[in-house]
């Protein structure tokens, strides 16, 4: 019910923001610039990176900020790329993201610019593919940087853009993404008092933008559960300490935490086991099994609830049966967590901008975004951009990391828009 009352002010709120705000020189600059912005997508899309090694897209957006004037550090996170714009009047500081990476996937989509690139990822020979649309957040902010670029002298502040390598996940030895460009100070060192970001979504029409207040994707923790038990032969499982028969019955029992334990009217929880492995012989009972899966939470109570009761099903079904179980679980993705009154202050120049009709307040999303990173350090908002072919069947539209994945052109231009409307609105303080 909170956040129905939400909705209802944030249109409220966007019919006097559209009264006073001059949305149709957004308009007007992002008609004259969206080849551009579609002629950046797809050389974007044509030659793109893993994450940590985006090294020619950190020089194209590096170029491509320079030539707008700016104040560009470059080498953030290793390749990520930051533009500052200041604008003519005194006042605060917002940033605008978008992730830079792409993923090991081989493109099957008949495209003039689609990738042929390929590389090596964790020793096997692989296709490079922006299979979830970031170059489109690229292109999208490029576009926003060079409207707001030539609008200084309306902005009261200062904008960062944050152009951030390594969302899809860095090597492990390595490190990086929005986790580490926070740690290497950038939001203290610009004094940034809040972060926006766009997600393009293969499967929501174009035209149309979702969000969620709150929990609106999940934290995602990994895990990994050790159950050690006691070798015998197959034949005589008796003088055994079984671990398959051990694990096979924690997975069951992890299960009913979800089913049974959480109350999933408050928000959704998921535990996954994606890999099992133990044993070298049909005849042998092994000593060891190992699971290992992931964990989905959007509130965090309900999170810290989950790892407790995690530990103590593993441990205590194992034990039941006179085995061991070890349970490890690791930091990973915080919850992208869009906080109610930035969301409040925000969200009216989406509406403005995208139209009433065409926002959609949504369920969260079980996938994670580390972007979180940037939410738990600042205030901030997260919204979905829709880039499917509103004539498209949402059935039938390829999903994120797939080698169909594609978006409609037409949606990076309303992308744009939210971009500046989003730094102009909450800088000239009508939003608040």
């Amino acid at each position: 019910m909170k956040y129905l009352l939400l909705s209802v002010a944030i249109v409220l709120s966007a019919l006097v923001s559209a009264q006073s705000v001059n949305y149709e020189a957004t308009r007007k600059a992002s008609a004259s610039i969206e080849d551009k912005v579609i002629e950046w997508r797809h050389h974007l899309h044509e030659n793109p990176e893993l994450s940590n090694r985006e090294f020619e897209t950190a020089k194209y957006v590096e170029k491509h900020l320079k030539a707008l004037g700016m104040e560009v550090r470059t080498g953030v996170a290793y390749t990520g790329v930051i533009g500052i714009l200041k604008g003519d009047k005194p006042g605060g500081v917002i940033a605008l993201r978008a992730d830079m990476d792409a993923l090991p996937v081989i493109e099957k989509v008949d495209l003039p610019y689609a990738s042929k690139v390929k590389t090596t990822y964790l020793g096997k020979d692989v296709g490079v593919m922006h299979a979830c649309g970031h170059d489109t957040h690229v292109a999208m902010l490029m576009g926003a940087a060079e409207i707001l670029s030539a609008r200084k002298a309306e902005i009261a502040g200062t904008v960062v853009f944050i152009f951030q390598p390594a969302e899809e996940g860095a090597p492990k030895e390595e490190g990086g993404g929005a986790k580490m460009i926070v740690e290497e100070g950038i939001f203290d060192d610009y004094k940034i008092e809040t972060a926006f970001g766009i997600h393009i979504n293969s499967q929501t029409p174009v035209g149309q933008v979702n969000y969620k207040p709150g929990g609106a994707m999940a934290a995602s923790n990994p895990f990994k559960i050790t159950v050690k038990g006691k070798q015998a032969h197959g034949s005589a499982p008796w003088a055994s300490v079984d671990p398959v028969v051990a694990a096979a019955q924690i997975i069951l029992g992890l299960q009913t935490i979800v089913s049974r334990q959480m109350d999933l009217t408050k928000e959704p929880v998921v535990i996954t086991v994606g890999k099992i492995e133990g044993g070298v012989r049909n005849n042998i009972i092994p000593n060891e099994v190992t699971m290992i899966g992931t964990i989905r939470t959007l509130d965090r109570k309900m999170k810290a609830e989950v790892f407790e009761r995690i530990k103590k099903t593993a441990t205590s079904i194992a034990e039941s049966s006179g085995a061991e179980a070890i349970v490890e679980i690791q930091d990973g993705t915080l919850i992208t967590y869009n906080d109610p009154e930035i969301t409040r202050r925000l969200m009216p120049a989406v509406v403005a901008t995208a139209g009433e009709d065409n926002v959609n307040l949504v369920r969260p999303i079980t996938g994670a975004e580390d972007f979180s990173y940037y939410a738990a350090k600042v205030p901030s908002l997260f919204v979905f951009l829709g880039g499917m072919d509103p004539a498209m069947n949402r059935a039938d539209a390829p999903g994120h990391h797939t080698p169909d994945f594609r978006v409609d052109d037409r949606g990076l231009r309303l992308g744009v828009e939210i971009y500046t409307n989003i730094a102009l609105d909450y800088l000239s303080g009508r939003t608040k």
